[in-house]
């Protein structure tokens, strides 16, 4: 991709349909979970992503955005392996009481912690940039 050195407009609203598109919201809440693991064996992934989806067709009707999904293995950053799903949720505490829920009898976990952080939008811009 060669991207031209062209003059472009930045503005504070969105012009064209694609960049109304982008407008990101004025408030926004993650809900980050992990899962601290016993253990990490070859179903351990399948395991939790199962788990998640049940989360996901329970949790109708809250809005919620999925972010990402990982397990750090122990060595990575710190001696636990955590299974992590990160969630953007206008309501986190259904979330929360969902994600308890689905994972409270899950035996390969020895506890889990979650972090609510909310954040404002300070500042939006837009603009284009040419391509070919």
């Amino acid at each position: 991709m060669n991207i031209e050195k062209e003059n472009f407009e930045i503005s504070s609203e969105p012009i064209t349909k694609s960049e109304k598109k982008l407008v990101q919201q004025q408030f926004n809440t993650n809900v980050a979970f992990y899962v601290h693991l016993k253990e990490y064996n070859s179903g351990v992934r399948e395991e939790l992503i199962r788990r998640i989806e049940e989360v996901f067709f329970f949790a109708k009707g809250i809005d919620w955005k999925f972010d990402s999904f990982g397990i750090e293995k122990a060595g990575s950053r710190g001696t636990n392996i955590l299974g992590y799903f990160i969630f953007r949720s206008a309501d986190a505490k259904k979330l929360q009481d969902f994600f308890i829920q689905e994972f409270k009898d899950y035996n390969n976990a020895l506890k889990i912690t979650c972090s609510i952080a909310k954040y404002e939008k300070v500042d939006e811009k837009f603009f284009q940039i040419g391509v070919e």
